[in-house]
Parts: C-alpha cells; sequence; structure tokens
C-alpha cells in the first residue's frame, strides 16, 4: 500500500516536471518567434530608410510636352486714321463690336461740334420744361409715352455698355420729343413746343452734316487700341519678321494697348498669328503644317497651326503659328506669355522613376498584399516627369518571341494598381515573384 502510494507521488512529480519543462519550451519557442518578427521588421524598416520604396496609385491620366514662352500678336487688320485737323472721334461702335463691311463704325467731331450739342441740351431742357409746366392732357398716347419714358430711364441705370446707353437715351428723346408734339397739337399753346422741336431737329442735322462719318473698310470687329505696329507686325509679309526685330519693339508681357482719340481700326476676328521663338528639339524637327496646341495665360487652350519656320542660328528657332480661337481675347494685347503644348496623351499614368528598364523593355513593380510582382509594359508617350503606359497585345508579344505559355502567365497594368514609384531590383529581387 506505502509502495503505491510512493510510486502515484513519484509520477505526479515526473508529470510537473514535464509540464514545467513543456511550458518553458514553448515560452522560449513563442519569445523566438516574436524575437525574428521584431528583427525582421526592424530589418525591412532599415532597408526602406535606406532604399524607400513609396507606391504610386495608377490612374487615367494626360501628360504634355510643353514649354513657356513669350509670343508676339500679329494681325490682319485695318487703320482708319484721323483728319489732319487732329479732330476727335466720337464711336458708333463700341470697342469689339462686329461689323459688315461698309458699315458706319465712328464720326469725327464737327468743328463746331461742342457749341451743336451745347444747343441740343438746352433745348431738350426747354422743350421738358415747357411741357412739365403744362396742364396734364387727357391722352392715352401721352400716357403711353410716359409709360415707356419711365420703363427707359429705370432700364438705363442697370446699363454699362456705352451703346446700349446711347440707343436708351436716344429712345428717351424720341419719346419726349413724340409727346411734345401730341401735346402742341392738343393745347392752344402747342406752337412755342412745336418751334422749339423743330430747332433742335434742325441743328442736329447741322451736327450730322459738319460730321465726318468712317466706314468699316472689312468685315470684323472695330477697335480703338492702337500701338502703331497694325502695318508693322502683320501677316502680308513673315520674312522681315525676326527674334531681333520683335525684342526692339520693348514691349511690356501683358500690356493693354491704349486707347486712341483719334484713330480706329477693324481686325479680322477669323484669325490671327503668334510669333514665338524657342531651341527645343520639338522645334528643331517641326515642320510647317503642324498641328499643336498652346495654353494663354487664361487657362484656354486652342489648337494652332505652324505656318512660318525660321532658323536664326544654331538654337533659336523662330515660328509663326496660326490661331483661329480666342481671336477677340487676343485684341487688346501685342506681347503675352504662354504655352506651347507639343503634344498630349491620355491613359495609364505612371511616374517615370516606376519603370525599369532591362534588356530593351520596360517594367515596373506592382504591389497587392505585399505581393511583389514584375509586369512588362509598353510605354505609349513620355515627358521628363510621367509616362503613359498600356499593356502589350498578344500578337506583339509573339512577334516579341514569348511562347502562349509565358503570356498566359504574365500579369498586367490596369487602372489603381499600386506600383512602387522607385524600386531597387537588388533589395527587392528575393521579394520578386
Amino acid at each position: 500500500m506505502a509502495k503505491s502510494k510512493t510510486k502515484e507521488k513519484k509520477k505526479k512529480k515526473n508529470n510537473e516536471k514535464l509540464n514545467k519543462i513543456r511550458q518553458n519550451v514553448f515560452q522560449v519557442t513563442l519569445l523566438s518567434i516574436i524575437l525574428f518578427a521584431i528583427i525582421f521588421c526592424i530589418y525591412h524598416i532599415v532597408s526602406l530608410a535606406i532604399n524607400p520604396t513609396d507606391s504610386f496609385l495608377v490612374e487615367k491620366g494626360k501628360i504634355y510636352q510643353e514649354e513657356s514662352l513669350i509670343g508676339y500678336v500679329i494681325r490682319d487688320e485695318k487703320i482708319i486714321q484721323t483728319p489732319e485737323n487732329g479732330l476727335k472721334l466720337v464711336q458708333i461702335k463700341n470697342e469689339g463690336e462686329r461689323v459688315a463691311a461698309g458699315e458706319e463704325i465712328f464720326r469725327y467731331e464737327a468743328t463746331n461740334e461742342q457749341e451743336l450739342n451745347d444747343k441740343i441740351n438746352e433745348l431738350n431742357t426747354q422743350i421738358q420744361t415747357a411741357l412739365e409746366g403744362k396742364a396734364p392732357i387727357p391722352s392715352s398716347d401721352i400716357k403711353a409715352l410716359d409709360n415707356q419714358i419711365e420703363a427707359k430711364i429705370n432700364g438705363i441705370q442697370n446699363k454699362n455698355n456705352i451703346q446700349e446707353i446711347r440707343e436708351y437715351k436716344a429712345d428717351i428723346i424720341s419719346y419726349i420729343e413724340k409727346k411734345a408734339r401730341i401735346s402742341g397739337e392738343l393745347s392752344p399753346a402747342g406752337s412755342y413746343i412745336n418751334n422749339l422741336i423743330n430747332e433742335r431737329i434742325n441743328i442736329e442735322m447741322q451736327l450730322k452734316n459738319n460730321s465726318r462719318y468712317e466706314k468699316s473698310p472689312i468685315g470684323g470687329i472695330v477697335s480703338y487700341r492702337v500701338d502703331g505696329l497694325e502695318s508693322i507686325l502683320t501677316p502680308d509679309n513673315f520674312e522681315s519678321i525676326s527674334t531681333e526685330m520683335l525684342q526692339n519693339l520693348n514691349l511690356t508681357t501683358g500690356q493693354i494697348v491704349t486707347t486712341s482719340e483719334t484713330i480706329g481700326k477693324v481686325i479680322n476676328n477669323f484669325e490671327c498669328y503668334i510669333a514665338v521663338t524657342t531651341d527645343t528639339n520639338d522645334a528643331k524637327n517641326a515642320q510647317v503644317g503642324d498641328n499643336i496646341k498652346i495654353r494663354l495665360s487664361s487657362n484656354q487652350e486652342i489648337p494652332a497651326e505652324i505656318m512660318y519656320i525660321k532658323k536664326e542660328n544654331e538654337e533659336n528657332i523662330l515660328l509663326i503659328l496660326k490661331i483661329s480661337q480666342g481671336v477677340e481675347e487676343l485684341t487688346n494685347y501685342r506681347k503675352i506669355s504662354l504655352d506651347l503644348i507639343w503634344w498630349e496623351r491620355s491613359g495609364l499614368r505612371v511616374p517615370n522613376t516606376s519603370i525599369i528598364y532591362e534588356n530593351g523593355l520596360s517594367y515596373i513593380i506592382k504591389t497587392k498584399a505585399g505581393i511583389l510582382n514584375k509586369i512588362l509594359v509598353k510605354i505609349v508617350k513620355e515627358n521628363n516627369r510621367y509616362s503613359i503606359v498600356t499593356n502589350y497585345t498578344t500578337e506583339e508579344l509573339k512577334e516579341m518571341g514569348y511562347t502562349a505559355q509565358e503570356i498566359n502567365n504574365m500579369g498586367k497594368i490596369s487602372i489603381y494598381d499600386e506600383i512602387l514609384s522607385d524600386p531597387d531590383l537588388e533589395t527587392l529581387s528575393k521579394e520578386l515573384n
């Protein structure tokens, strides 16, 4: 009995020792795993610190080959010169208003313009005073004219266009004149009002007869901004234009051409030209007739065509570009800043730093759930920062010597893929599939 109890005690002690040993082994194993994980993480953190592998999300985008330049605006514009006596002009058409050939655009002041205008204003005042001093005359026509006069007076307060203000003012005067004539016909004292009206009409006729009216020689838009370069920067002779000549004009970029009080002109608003000078390879390889784009300071992108190329020396190339959009936006300027866009491409856009070149082929490193894959891609177009890439077609891969099995096993690049933006193959070689 005693021996049995002794055996049980020994057995129990042995089990306890065994459990402690197992527990110690488990703890040592667990600590070893944790320590290994910590070392592994530290290793990768240090590796990333030494060789960063930032990622980039592939998206659809657009890339450009462009350069910022200074351009000189060349226009087809016809000057309408002032008379020798230097009289000021009176605008009939507003700045930027379209006109047809033969249409009156402005007139020169009459020699006694101020005197005649003063008389007209004085007569208008006398007519209005005469109307206000009369007893109301019952007439539906007069009431209708009063409503029209009131509507025009209220409407003119919200106008800032010179031509519209003039038209409103002319309408008001016309309504007052009609009201005065009706009042004169219905009133015993109406002959006084009619005499004032007739006198004003005679003076207005005299003002018109003493003025010189100018008509548009061509169809286009009216402008009173004249800088004296209208006969110099002309599309009639591109050969006479050079970079040196343009620079010697001493123009300020973006400066608005000042308005003349004595000279007007009509501009061909269907097209104009811009002269630029550049030294890029794109310009050296350009040809007359090439289609490109320009971006104005308003960020408007418009198509342009190269009309003239002059190689001035080993570096500088003078280009003259033709545009048919945004012409009216440039009528106020002679020298502008612009971006010349040689080409643009859309598609899957990736940074150039993410592309690896091996044996004449290009690859990107795609990462997904910590797994890295080297993907063959075709570069469609690139600039100094980004590339537009796509996948090779099956036919292209076969022509490049890949087998059907290799093609089936190849990864593809697609939108929203995550790729490494600056991969280091030596560091990542063990992790690549």
